[in-house]
């Protein structure tokens, strides 16, 4: 099995829950690395962090510049044209380090899965069409480009779900983050929602509520 190179954190020894999690277009593995230790997650939890790195692709809206990439982006009108099958290819390399995981003792109930813009899409699709529990989905500055195709498994409709988003992002305007949630209600999903004034980024208090939000789902 070839999976995705990755960075590894851990908080503690011997952890007992992970987050994968995914970064932007043109970004890698060490995007969110430095988020780690801002998250002040309690000692009393050990969780694995685990940043996969994405393969460096040819990438339409940039007049097809090679960069890290989860998948071609056509467009960036508001329906956002993407490849889907690049998306399903990405999401099954994130099941599989979610597979990896449970290899090495981990329950998939203890694994969240998480992505920021491009890698938040990915996880829309790896999540809902994943056949085994998990802890949770975390949706940052993001959209769910493959909501018209998803086959979602019952085996996490009722997974937590928690998306941020900018209200002033120009990238993913606000309305796709809109749009993803109503979406997710009519696949019978509730999530939460919280938006901040900010761009394309991660505003300070955003970490904050993701860490309190990683200490629900993982101390249940």
């Amino acid at each position: 099995m070839n999976y995705l190179p990755c960075e590894i954190i851990e908080t503690q020894a011997n952890p007992d829950a992970v987050v994968i999690w995914l970064h932007g277009l043109g970004a890698n593995g060490h995007d969110f690395v430095p988020i780690v230790p801002q998250l002040q997650l309690p000692s009393t939890m050990a969780v694995r962090f685990v940043f996969p790195h994405a393969p460096s692709i040819p990438v339409t809206i940039n007049g097809g510049m090679v960069m890290p990439a989860w998948y071609d982006i056509v467009s960036l009108d508001s329906d956002r044209e993407t490849n889907p099958d690049q998306i399903e290819a990405s999401a099954q390399a994130v099941v599989d380090l979610v597979e990896k995981e449970i290899s090495q003792g981990i329950s998939s109930e203890r694994i969240v899965l998480a992505g920021f813009s491009q890698g938040g899409a990915v996880v829309y699709q790896a999540a809902l069409s994943y056949t085994k529990k998990l802890a949770g989905l975390m949706a940052m500055s993001t959209y769910f480009a493959t909501h018209k195709t998803l086959v979602p498994t019952t085996a996490n409709d009722e997974i937590p779900i928690h998306i941020f988003h900018g209200t002033q992002d120009p990238m993913v305007p606000a309305a796709m983050a809109t749009h993803a949630l109503e979406a997710l209600k009519a696949l019978g999903r509730n999530p939460a929602f919280k938006t901040y004034p900010m761009g394309h980024e991660v505003h300070p208090q955003e970490i904050k509520d993701i860490s309190t939000w990683l200490q629900l789902v993982l101390n249940k």
